[in-house]
């Protein structure tokens, strides 16, 4: 028996075989976890329910984050499906991508709005359709991901960066209105991995490169590195662990500068 045998959820964000949410996802069904899925829309939906269908999933379903009414029915449907909720994962962000680039001042309304939207006020959505069922379930686990760039100036990453900091701060709340119910809401910063949506960001290998520097570990950390500590956030491993915001870099994250960077500063 594995350490998610019995439990079962819902992933929304998961794109393609190459990224975060995938990874997390496939340490979830190799430990026994039942997973629902969500793609975005039409487009997506080529590149979701082979993944779903591969990792035997009863439902795969069409939803957009910032329509209540589709989130509401995704709840609905798993609720059909599925006899518990034990964990749901949020791993949806979206910007404009000349939001991401240039002066973070000239950031337009639009643009803000649907960062922000999008990547972190539908978290408040998903717990609320979530929380009568994890209760029922005697409570569960709500993870939300996150970077560092929600804590510090990251170049290129803009009205993300902001939204990330709102998705953190969020979690937090969540957790603390959801505590009660034994329903627990963290976060999980993982440092740059190669993902095709990393391609995104400009500069990304510098990103890279810097955070090897930086590490303890001397290194990046892997896609493997982080879906384990996905599997842990959603497990009853971490049952003691909620508004929390977890690293997953390496060490990246304590350091200032390496005697690397400096050295190559010539300071």
């Amino acid at each position: 028996m594995g350490l998610m045998t019995g439990k079962k959820g819902i992933i929304f964000g998961v794109s393609n075989k190459y990224g975060i949410a995938n990874a997390i996802a496939e340490q979830i069904r190799n430990e026994g976890g039942e997973i629902a899925f969500t793609y975005a829309n039409e487009a997506m939906e080529k590149r979701v329910k082979p993944i779903a269908e591969e990792m035997g999933s009863k439902m795969c379903i069409e939803c957009d984050v910032t329509k209540d009414e589709d989130v509401k029915k995704t709840f609905d449907e798993y609720a059909k499906k599925y006899d518990t909720l034990d964990f749901v994962i949020h791993a949806v962000a979206f910007a404009n991508r000349d939001d991401l680039m240039g002066e973070f001042y000239t950031t337009s309304k639009e643009g803000w709005d649907l960062a922000l939207h999008v990547s972190a006020y539908s978290l408040l959505t998903m717990s609320k359709y979530a929380k009568p069922q994890m209760e029922k379930s005697g409570g569960g686990s709500i993870l939300a991901l996150s970077y560092y760039a929600a804590e510090k100036i990251v170049a290129n990453y803009n009205i993300m960066a902001v939204a990330k900091a709102a998705l953190e701060c969020s979690s937090r709340y969540i957790a603390a209105d959801l505590g009660k119910y034994n329903i627990r809401c963290n976060c999980l910063s993982a440092g740059p991995v190669k993902t095709l949506a990393a391609k995104g960001i400009a500069g990304f290998d510098r990103m890279l490169k810097s955070n090897a520097l930086k590490a303890p570990l001397g290194r990046t950390p892997s896609l493997e590195d982080v879906g384990k500590s996905g599997l842990y956030l959603v497990s009853d491993l971490s049952s003691g662990v909620t508004a929390e915001t977890h690293f997953v870099d390496c060490g990246a994250n304590a350091v200032i500068a390496s005697i690397e960077e400096l050295s190559l500063l010539q300071i």
